[in-house]
């Protein structure tokens, strides 16, 4: 029986760990082939013994990086844009820097790693791209101010894709995850006075009295990248646990 994205190319970004990780195995498994990228070399090697699986190492806010990356491939059929960064604090605590690292990171980079795949996928007459944006998104969260306003620009940006491409077979969309257990998610408690009770607070803020799974995510994914999605565009794929409720 033929894999769900059998014979497709995918590339994902911030691959060598968490929500990329899972979605460079969950595509690989389903038969594509995967190049997977982040700047963190060494975890990125670790899925160099994956079949299906060729890794790159690609700094994503660097954009002279991405067009040699760019030069050197094929076209590609999906695009993963996973890489991001959560920046801690309300607008008061906000600085320049901080806003233009979760823009830079957050925003800038899937609007240059989309322009870099987009001619190879208007030449194929195909597409899907999938940002990966956050239920901050749509919901105020406490100390997220430079996140959850970058995150919500993910949405503009996926939609103004989607408006464009439309008519040339190419899909995007985003997915808006809740509180997910991750590596990430484990550096960001860890920096906590109190790291148990900072869990405890981030599972009570979940309707489903628990945190998501990176793989729950990926699941999501699975669904943009294959053709069973061909007729979903434009839209933000909630994945939260309830709280968008």
């Amino acid at each position: 029986m033929k894999k769900r994205l059998e014979g497709k190319r995918a590339l994902v970004t911030a691959a060598a760990q968490g929500i990329g990780e899972a979605t460079a195995r969950a595509f690989a498994e389903a038969g594509a082939t995967v190049v997977a990228t982040d700047i963190n070399a060494e975890k990125l090697a670790e899925l160099d013994s994956v079949p299906g699986i060729t890794t790159q190492v690609l700094n994503v806010m660097d954009r002279a990086a991405i067009e040699a990356f760019f030069k050197d491939e094929a076209a590609f059929d999906i695009l993963f844009n996973c890489a991001g960064t959560v920046h801690n604090g309300s607008i008061l605590d906000c600085t320049d820097d901080d806003w233009d690292m979760a823009f830079n990171l957050n925003v800038k980079s899937m609007f240059h790693m989309s322009q870099a795949v987009l001619p190879g996928m208007i030449a194929a007459g195909t597409g899907s791209i999938i940002n990966i944006s956050s239920i901050a998104a749509h919901k105020g969260l406490p100390n997220r101010f430079a996140y959850g306003a970058s995150k919500a620009a993910v949405l503009g940006l996926t939609k103004a894709i989607a408006a464009d491409f439309v008519t040339n077979g190419i899909r995007c969309n985003s997915i808006c995850p809740g509180t997910v257990q991750s590596p990430s998610l484990n550096d960001r408690i860890a920096a906590f006075e109190d790291p148990v009770a900072a869990r405890k607070q981030f599972v009570a803020r979940q309707p489903m009295g628990r945190l998501g799974s990176v793989d729950e995510i990926a699941a999501a994914a699975m669904y943009l990248a294959s053709d069973d999605s061909v007729f979903t565009t434009g839209t933000q794929m909630n994945v939260d646990g309830g709280m968008s409720i």
